[in-house]
This record gives structure tokens, sequence and C-alpha cells, in this order.
């Protein structure tokens, strides 16, 4: 292993320190560590992707790139996002959590989701960091930050505006213009798209700028939905999911355990639970075949289960389509000659989504599922065996809303090959550990304020040895609902439900709620939340 010196400087809200042993590690490899070129970084983020769609995960969709990557490397199994889309890319980018950047909204203060909040001047972006220590940034697919690419540190971009349809480039933007216009589209697809651009600013930093290293940021709308994805796609698993949802989690499960990083029983499936929102006229529309709950697969009618299948089959198509164009990006770093030294990052906005909706130019039911006439979304049911073994989905903070596989590879610095870490890490936590890594470091102070201290905490550590780092808290918040965890306990409640207190250790998947049995932790976590509350909207309150 190359070692990298640890800096320091603990973040904000009391990290506890590195072990000594940790810290030794580190440290005596720390010389090498000095002449060895600075790496660069790819960042992979999926969009609705569920916790086990990976094969690595225990899915059966075909990931084999990402699948390489984490033989390779390290898989984290307690890592998480912020439950959303866009919370998720402002915590991804800046390193805090999206209420203290007013990117989602705080009660008592205000905020926004989508584009309807912006970031204080305090709250820059990572490759405006990078920058500074003489890295070229580029940025390919969606955006959902504040604000536009360019400005934010991006020397390129290609702005995926366009979420509503996979087989067009309309309302898209590069370098923050829109596309031109018109011309044949019959070949088109967003996936390959985003690839597309991603490799061609790799091959133009390989022509012009070979002497820096670089950052590219890879945000692939896949597989959120609508669930379009090419005809050749589908078919691979067009009868592969008519064993229903039931069986796929079990076998997921099952898998899971082999693998060895997920030790925990299967959440039972919740069939009053449906959709975070409801559209009523969107069922209407999409016709007998759909259904808004989770029930057992073997109540349905053999219509609702051909529906219903399809639709995973089309979710599975663009996550193996997705996979396939990673597959070509790496390669473009091996054609570069820079693979072994970029570190290579891959994880999701949030949990698999259980919402049920119809967008956009609508849903024509004649046409062929999967197709741009075509509107559809994965729903509770399968959302449910895409979150296998976790509890509920997108938006919920429960554990299938907010936890994501991460997947680290970086050869040149990290040993470890194949190994799980199950060390609690949060998508804050990526700022830090590239700013450690390339040189650079967050400001202490914005104009003659203190700048506010990140919740983030470099990983770096971690890559040498497990359990090297760990969060004093990590705390959640979207549209009521709210989850604090500190160490293995974890308080969560849904909107308007009371608090759940769960022991992770022995029941990651919430399936014990021991709120009754103890009544003073469920006070002091509710405290703690309260208080980290309070902490935030200081932050958000600064200019």
């Amino acid at each position: 292993m190359t070692g990298i010196r640890h800096r320091g400087g603990l973040p904000h809200w009391g990290f506890l320190p590195l072990t000594v042993l940790a810290y030794w590690l580190v440290a005596t490899t720390a010389t090498a560590q000095e002449t060895t070129p600075r790496p660069n970084f790819l960042i992979i983020l999926a969009d609705d992707l569920g916790f086990s769609d990976l094969g690595s995960y225990g899915g059966e969709i075909a990931t084999p790139q990402l699948d390489a990557l984490a033989a390779g490397g390290l898989r984290f199994s307690q890592a998480y996002n912020t439950a959303r889309c866009w919370p998720s890319r402002g915590a991804l980018m800046t390193g805090y959590y999206a209420q203290q950047i007013r990117r989602d909204a705080l009660p008592g203060f205000g905020g926004g989701g989508g584009n309807r909040a912006t970031r204080p001047g305090w709250a820059k972006l990572l490759p405006e960091y990078l920058r500074e220590v003489g890295y070229r940034n580029y940025h390919s697919g969606k955006w959902h930050i504040d604000g536009k690419v360019l400005p934010s540190g991006f020397d390129r971009s290609l702005d995926m505006r366009n979420q509503g349809n996979f087989f067009s480039a309309a309302g898209n933007q590069i370098d923050d213009r829109p596309l031109p216009t018109g011309g044949d589209e019959s070949g088109y697809y967003a996936t390959i798209a985003t690839a597309d651009h991603a490799i061609d600013c790799l091959r133009e930093h390989a022509e012009k700028h070979a002497d820096r290293p670089f950052m590219q940021y890879v945000a692939f709308i896949a597989p959120h939905f609508p669930l379009h994805a090419l005809p050749e796609d589908i078919e691979r698993y067009r009868d592969r999911y008519l064993e229903g949802w039931d069986r796929t989690r079990s076998e997921r499960h099952r898998r899971q355990r082999e693998l060895g990083g997920i030790d925990a029983p299967l959440s039972p499936l919740e069939p009053e639970i449906g959709p975070p929102y409801h559209f009523p006229e969107a069922l209407e529309k999409l016709g007998p075949g759909e259904i808004n709950r989770p029930l057992p697969w073997d109540d349905l009618t053999a219509e609702q289960q051909r529906f219903q299948a399809t639709k995973m089959a089309i979710h599975a198509a663009m996550v193996d389509r997705m996979d396939r164009e990673i597959g070509r990006i790496l390669q473009q770093l091996r054609d570069m000659g820079v693979a072994d030294n970029t570190l290579v990052l891959f994880a999701s906005d949030n949990g698999a989504s259980a919402e049920i909706m119809v967008r956009n130019g609508g849903h024509d039911p004649a046409a062929p599922p999967g197709s741009a006439a075509s509107y559809l979304c994965l729903g509770p049911g399968f959302s449910s065996a895409a979150n296998t073994p976790l509890r509920r989905h997108k938006t919920w903070v429960h554990e299938g809303g907010i936890s994501t596989p991460l997947i680290v590879h970086w050869p040149a610095g990290i040993a470890a090959r194949g190994e799980w870490r199950q060390t609690p890490v949060h998508l804050v936590d990526v700022v830090p550990t590239i700013l450690e890594l390339a040189g650079g470091r967050l400001p202490e102070k914005y104009g003659d304020q203190p700048q506010p201290r990140s919740p983030g905490i470099s990983l770096v550590p971690e890559f040498a040895a497990a359990g090297s780092v760990r969060h004093e808290s990590l705390w959640w918040l979207h549209e009521g609902n709210r989850a604090i965890r500190v160490g293995d306990w974890k308080l969560v409640a849904a909107k308007g439900d009371p608090w759940e207190l769960y022991d992770l250790s022995t029941d990651r998947t919430e399936t014990r709620n021991l709120a009754a049995e103890y009544p003073d932790k469920v006070r002091e976590l509710e405290t703690l939340w309260q208080q980290q509350a309070e902490a935030i909207g200081r932050d958000f309150s600064l200019d």
C-alpha cells in the first residue's frame, strides 16, 4: 500500500481521532507517497440505484465492470446518502449537509429542493478547491445543483437537463449553453451520451493537459424514472423477474450473506407503505397492471405480475447499460495509462424509488414498455427488492432510503483487494477525502467570518485499515423524515410518526423497535438531533 499522511484537524461535531495503530499504518508509509504523483479522481454517481442492484452487493443484474472495481478495491457496507437526489449532490460536492448549504428545507429557516434554493457564498464546490491546486475538472451528466456548472470550477460540462426522455437530448446544455436543436436522434440514448462526453473530456485532457491531474464527475441519470432502456438491453431481462419480488428479495439476501459484507435479517415487506406521493390519475393512465403496494406476489393477477416484472426488467437493463458505459470510461483511463493512479469512487444518490407518476410527454399504453412514448416507474414492490435487505425507499431516512453501495478503487494507493469496510460513512466525506489526497483543504474563514466546519471526515486512513475513522454522529432530515445515528444506535421517524430506536449492530434492517425499552436513549438521541438541527440552522443563516 502507498500511504498518505493524515492532517489531523477534527471536523465539526467532534469526530473521534484515529487509533494509534491506524495512524502508525498511515504515517509510516507517508514518505513513499510524497514521491508518487497526486491521484486523478473519477466520481461516478448513479440515480435511484438500489442497495443490492450490483452483483457485488448481491444482485443478479450483470454489472461486471463495477464488480471488478469492487474485487480490486473496497466495498463499504454502511455508506449513506441523504435519501434524495439534489441534497445528495449538494452534500457530495460541498462536504456539508444539504440543510447547511440551503439545498434542503430546514424548519424555521427555509431552504428547498430542486433548484429553488441557492447556496451561500461560502459553500463552494469541490472543483473550485481542486482548481486551486492545479486540477482540471470535468462534468458529464445530471447536475441538480444550484447555479451554472462552469463557474463552479468545472472546465467542461454536459448538463443533462432532459431527465424525462432518455432518447432525446432536447433541453440539455454543453458548457452551460443550450445544445443545438433538431437533427436525427434515432441512435441517441442518455446513458451512452453521458459516457461519450466523459470519454471525450478524458481524451482532450490526455492530448492537451497530460501534465495536470484531473477530476471527472460522471452523474448518470440511470436508473431514475422514466424507465427507458434500449430494446436489446431489455431483452436480456424480459422474463427474469416473473418469479416476483418476494423471491428476488430472498435470493439477493442469500447472496449478500454469501458475499460476507452484510449480516442482517431480511426486512419484511410493508404492504401498507406505498409511494411517497400519491397520484391517482397516474394509476388510471398506467392501467390495470399497475399496483402501488408491495403485496405478496401470489396475490397479484397475471396481468399485474407481467407488468411489474417488465418494469423491473427495464430497471435492470438501465443498470446493465450503465455498467457497460462505465466499462468504456475505465478503458479510456487504461488507454491513457492513468488507471492505476486514478481513484474511482462509485455511489448512488439515494435508495431505489417507490414513486409512481406520469410526467413529461405522458404514457402511451400501446407503446412498447421502456420506449420513449412510455412513462413507467419502478414502484414499491420491486423497489423493496432493489433495496434488499433494507427497509423502505427513496425519500425515507430508514436504511433503504439512505444506504448506498460505495465502491472505492485505487490500485496505486489502496493495497486491499476485495475487502469490505463496515465503518459508517457518508457522502459528506468525499470532499475532505479528495482534498487530502490532492493537497488541498477547506478554508478556515469566509471573509471576516469563520468558515463553517464540514461534518465530513477524510476516509484516507480507512483505505489503509478498517475501523480507522469514526463519526461521532450522522444526521438526516428530508421532507419531515428525520434520523440520527450515534455509534450503532439509530433514532428514526417518518414524517408525522413517533421516533423509532434501533441497534444497528444486530438489526441493520430495522425490524425491532426498541423505543419502548430504552426511553432514556430515545430522549438522549432526540436532544442530540435537535442540537445538530440548531447548529445547522446557524450555518444556514451565514451569508
